[in-house]
């Protein structure tokens, strides 16, 4: 297990932050109760506020945006259905197949040009309703885009698929893990840019910076249904308020400091982008997400490591290719040290 000091730069991703010390006050004062009873204020407090901030009826509070993104798809589908989602969306590659273990579900794959799937995309993959095929149950999209670099899908794209998936009859579901980065990124408020979709799940442990927890939003019928699925999948926290206290301020806090991450991103990616030895699609850095490629079958590993032994600490993400993250516990000066590494071992 890696014990990370004080003094590494840690760029692996935005889950790696420690909570502040208003965090750690908060979480010590917490008044709690049993949240499966319903009980717990301040996971009461923390869904309500949550629902406020996103224009909807309710809220629940999961551990995991995994938990979260799952227990959606199973309000939305019936076993030996389809969810159309893009090709590199989390829900396929990094949630352990739970949409066909948990829903009896099979995705239905989009690739997207830099991860943004556009309605004509969307409505040719919808299966035509005959009885020997497989009827599409829902689509699921995501926004920041992880996979694709953190890009942003746009408002008028989501007006498109809203407007589109209502006559077509389907539910529309957003992975939002980084919603908020979005939101930024675009200039909007995170209602906005989810009041089409049916059900959002956003992550309190990314860029806001808390310590455990996600949200799920939505009607309130479907958040009723939904503390049944959070029960059978084991997310029934009981005195969660001690974590709740520190999702208050991430959601409050948080959202009001994430253009110094995306700032931060684009600093290293032009750095990266002066480099022979390296690819990086610049309009690809639209927030905190910075990804490259290495020329000339370049060893990734390889250059992880050598960032390592300099006290900078970053992802592989295939043999060639690598991804760094910006967030709160990385500061300007410290990105502008990667920056300057960077640049130095590329040009070696």
């Amino acid at each position: 297990m890696l014990a990370v000091s004080s003094n590494v730069i840690d760029l692996r991703s935005d889950t790696v932050t420690r909570p502040t010390p208003a965090m750690r006050a908060a979480m010590a004062a917490a008044e709690v109760g049993d949240d499966v009873y319903g009980e717990d204020p301040t996971v009461n407090r923390l869904e309500t506020r949550a629902a406020e901030i996103f224009g909807r009826e309710a809220a629940i509070f999961v551990p995991t945006g995994t938990m979260g993104n799952q227990i959606a798809i199973r309000l939305h589908t019936q076993h030996g259905q389809e969810v159309i989602c893009e090709a590199r969306s989390h829900i396929l590659d990094w949630e352990m197949a739970m949409m066909s273990a948990f829903s009896g579900c099979l995705p239905r794959t989009i690739a997207g040009e830099r991860g943004v799937l556009p309605w004509a995309q969307i409505r040719a993959a919808i299966s035509p309703k005959i009885y020997y095929r497989a009827a599409t149950g829902l689509i699921s999209l995501e926004n920041t885009h992880n996979m694709a670099g953190g890009t942003v899908t746009p408002l008028p794209i989501y007006e498109e698929i809203w407007q589109g998936a209502v006559e077509a009859g389907l539910p529309t579901h957003l992975d939002g893990a980084r919603v908020f980065n979005a939101a930024v990124a675009l200039g909007i408020s995170v209602a906005d840019l989810t009041r089409g979709f049916d059900t959002v799940n956003f992550c309190l442990s990314k860029g806001l910076g808390a310590p455990v927890g996600s949200i799920l939003v939505a009607s309130r019928a479907s958040i009723d249904r939904a503390r049944i699925y959070r029960k059978a999948l084991g997310g029934g926290m009981r005195q969660a308020g001690i974590l709740a206290a520190a999702g208050l301020i991430a959601l409050e806090e948080g959202p009001l400091r994430l253009h110094e991450d995306h700032a931060n991103a684009r600093l290293l990616a032009d750095a990266i982008a002066t480099c022979e030895g390296a690819d990086i699609d610049l309009p690809s850095v639209q927030t905190n997400i910075v990804f490259f490629t290495l020329k000339n079958g370049g060893d990734a590993p390889a250059l992880v490591a050598a960032l390592k032994s300099e006290g900078i600490l970053c992802s592989a993400i295939g043999p060639h290719a690598v991804r760094l993250v910006t967030h709160s516990d990385v500061s300007r000066e410290q990105c502008e040290r990667c920056a300057a590494t960077l640049v130095h071992l590329l040009k070696k």
